[in-house]
C-alpha cells in the first residue's frame, strides 16, 4: 500500500538519499527541515508500507514533494522520487496530493521552475494542467542549463466577475 502523509523530522535522511539522487544542486539539510516546519509549506512524502506476515509493518519512503504558498499564489519547488521507485505513478500520486492542498487554500496559480532538458518532468506537470511560461536563461548549476518556467493557473483565479 501506497499513501502520502505530512513529512516529518524522521524522514529527512532518506527524503536527502532521494534528493541527493534526483536533483542537482541539491538543498542543504537545514533548508530541508526548514521547510518541514514551515506553515506555508506543503511537505509531503510517499509511503509505502509492506504487509508483513509478522507484526511489524514499516513504512518506506519512496519520493517527497514540496509546495511553498505565498498570499494566493503557490510554488513547486522539489517533487523527487527514488530512482528504483520511478516510472510507478508516484510522482503523479504526490502531485496530485499538492494540488488538492492548493485547492484547499484557494491559490490562484502554482509556479515551477525545470531544467529544461527535463522532458519527463515537463509532461507530468502538464499531464496536471501546468503550462510552459518562458525560459531563464543559465538558471541553473552544476552543471549550467536554462530553466523552463511554467504555470498552473487554479480554478479559484477563473471566478466571474
Amino acid at each position: 500500500m501506497i499513501y502520502v502523509s505530512a513529512a516529518t523530522e524522521t524522514d529527512m535522511q532518506r527524503i536527502l538519499d532521494i534528493e541527493q539522487d534526483s536533483i542537482s544542486p541539491p538543498w542543504p539539510h537545514g533548508a530541508l527541515l526548514s521547510e518541514i516546519y514551515c506553515e506555508d509549506s506543503f511537505f509531503a512524502v510517499a509511503r509505502r508500507v509492506a504487509e508483513n506476515s509478522g507484526a511489524s509493518r514499516v513504512p518506506d519512503i519512496l519520493g517527497f514533494v514540496i509546495l511553498r504558498r505565498a498570499a494566493d499564489e503557490g510554488e513547486l519547488f522539489q517533487i523527487a522520487v527514488d530512482k528504483t521507485a520511478r516510472r510507478r505513478g508516484i510522482a503523479d500520486m504526490l502531485m496530485g496530493a499538492a494540488l488538492e492542498y492548493v485547492s484547499g487554500c484557494g491559490l490562484t496559480s502554482v509556479y515551477l521552475e525545470l531544467r529544461a532538458s527535463n522532458e519527463a518532468a515537463a509532461c507530468l506537470y502538464e499531464k496536471h494542467g501546468f503550462v510552459r511560461l518562458r525560459s531563464r536563461k543559465n538558471y541553473y548549476t552544476d552543471p549550467a542549463e536554462d530553466a523552463l518556467v511554467m504555470v498552473r493557473y487554479c480554478i479559484a483565479a477563473k471566478s466571474v466577475v
